[in-house]
């Protein structure tokens, strides 16, 4: 059982999270629990929905976005737990996924914060860019208003974001709305394609509620309520690759992340409480079989949702909406 400042186990928030993962029956753990982040867990006051990471020369930023009856939309903190700073914001309602990028010829300290935001008030159904201190930048798709659209571009409940080596940002549109698609963006915000449709075929989706961008610009989509990760070819059309099921037996994929290192798909199961670590594929074009190398699985009620990793530190971060806190886990080799 992990340690705690307190006790023999992680409690916060009087959850107690049982990490039997911790002992894998693949091989020797690949992650460890840091207890002790943040050093000051009050911070959290509502439900931790998702997490993003900035750590480039001096910038060292770890993002939590909380939704609920609360001013505070995103809470910083630096790798080592200790807070910095929050937004206190009008212009997200509900945030769910969050998403670091430092555009072309920019540097960290220009960084954008972008939010997908499933909020049914003035400013949901929309995808925004802030900046580190959570000014406004850009918005995409029309606020306040669910749609179909594509000029204007209009989403409902938007789950993710992710963003190619280019520049070129896709989006998986949404968590339980109308639309179940996956829409691809230029560097400067135009829309280029839209691909989808709610289905259980290829290529279509039941609630894509993950997106990320692998080493060889493949585009993997968490496609929830069928239990699998698709993967597209991202370029000027998306072209189907091949999809992951078998290693999603009880409950669909929540996030999709790759480690630091490349080496290893980090997905979180929310139902089960748990984060598969996968081998990630080898070379471009061929996926392989889905093959678990590690879990780690907490306690029932922690309800994890989605995950970010530190590309610096290989850390990566957990937001969960059972326990209403964020967890850090470092790779132990």
């Amino acid at each position: 059982m992990a340690s705690c400042r307190t006790c023999d186990s992680v409690c916060r928030s009087f959850v107690c999270f049982l990490l039997l993962g911790i002992v894998s029956p693949y091989r020797s753990p690949l992650y460890k629990l840091v207890p002790t982040w943040p050093l000051v867990p009050s911070h959290f006051q509502a439900q931790e929905f998702s997490t993003c990471v900035l750590v480039s020369g001096e910038v060292d930023e770890v993002f939590v976005a909380q939704r609920g009856n609360v001013s505070t939309k995103m809470n910083v903190f630096s790798e080592d737990g200790t807070f910095l700073r929050s937004w206190e914001t009008e212009k997200i309602d509900m945030p769910h996924g969050t998403r670091v990028h430092i555009p072309a010829g920019k540097t960290a300290a220009d960084a954008q914060i972008w939010v997908t935001d499933v909020g049914s008030g003035p400013w949901g159904h929309t995808v925004k860019a802030f900046d580190r201190n959570g000014t406004l930048l850009h918005v995409l798709g029309t606020p306040g208003k669910a749609g179909t659209g594509r000029s204007p571009v209009q989403f409902d409940q938007p789950a993710d974001v992710a963003f190619g080596a280019d520049g070129e940002m896709f989006v998986v549109d949404g968590d339980g709305g109308m639309n179940n698609r996956l829409l691809k963006f230029s560097s400067d915000y135009k829309l280029e394609w839209v691909s989808g449709g709610k289905g259980n075929n290829t290529g279509e989706f039941y609630i894509p509620h993950s997106v990320e961008v692998d080493m060889f610009g493949q585009v993997w989509v968490a496609d929830r309520a069928n239990n699998r990760t698709q993967v597209f070819h991202g370029g000027q059309q998306p072209t189907f690759i091949g999809e992951w099921a078998s290693c999603f037996k009880g409950d669909g994929p929540y996030s999709v992340r790759f480690s630091a290192d490349k080496k290893y798909l980090l997905v979180i199961q929310l139902n089960l409480s748990r984060v598969l670590i996968l081998a990630a594929p080898s070379k471009a074009g061929f996926l392989g079989n889905c093959t678990v190398i590690d879990t780690i699985q907490m306690a029932p009620g922690v309800k994890p949702h989605l995950l970010s990793v530190s590309q610096s530190t290989g850390a990566f971060y957990v937001g969960e909406i059972g326990a209403n806190q964020s967890q850090k886990f470092v790779p132990l080799h």
